[in-house]
């Protein structure tokens, strides 16, 4: 008799119990997959979003487990400056055709991205991917999920940054806002050229036709 009236007493405080986990869970997925704050074109499909700051911070508790992926252009890696242990693996190259419409030179898709993400990394891995600021990570990290990489997080403002809009200001539209470089963390222009993983832009214009 004691223990069903304890059981008795104790079933609400285990429905209520039940009954917040599920609106915790609920609301962490929520925000997980919609993260108003973060700007369309720097979504992914999987939900995970860093800062330059606590993508240096999250390497550094962990740097033989976590692994950085700088996905811009071979020329901005080398002279931007780069993060001294990203791995540079370009999601698209840098070509001379002009696009009026866009009003900038266009790129072209690495054929070979996968691929060579592939020689260095697992599924499983933690990936921290940055690119300018934050559009092509935000590709790249989809076409990870795509290919079955399930912990691959968004380095939300790359390596530059956002740029500033103010048109009182002399800096107006130079990317200072935040970024690797703008957030007082360790770069560098030497290159580890272990660490670079590409193919030409005239290697990839071949493979691509």
């Amino acid at each position: 008799m004691k223990s069903n009236r304890f059981f008795a007493a104790f079933l609400p405080l285990l429905f209520c119990l039940i009954v917040l986990a599920g609106f915790t869970s609920l609301a962490s997925a929520n925000e997980k997959a919609t993260k108003p704050d973060i700007p369309e074109g720097k979504q992914t499909s999987l939900g995970l979003y860093l800062t330059a700051a606590e993508a240096y911070d999250k390497w550094l508790a962990a740097p033989d487990a976590v692994k950085v992926f700088d996905v811009r252009t071979l020329e901005e890696y080398l002279f931007v400056g780069h993060a001294p242990m990203a791995w540079n693996i370009p999601l698209l190259f840098q070509t001379d055709d002009w696009d009026a419409e866009k009003d900038r030179f266009a790129m072209q898709p690495n054929p070979d991205f996968l691929s060579l993400v592939n020689e260095v990394a697992q599924p499983t891995d933690t990936i921290l991917v940055m690119c300018r600021s934050g559009g092509r990570s935000a590709m790249a990290v989809n076409a990870l999920a795509e290919a079955g990489f399930t912990n691959v997080y968004q380095i939300t403002d790359g390596m530059e940054g956002d740029a500033v809009k103010d048109p009182q200001s002399v800096f107006q539209g130079q990317r200072l806002k935040n970024g690797w470089k703008n957030s007082g963390l360790r770069w560098t222009y030497k290159p580890d050229p272990e660490r670079v993983r590409s193919v030409s832009a005239k290697e990839a214009t071949e493979q691509n036709q």
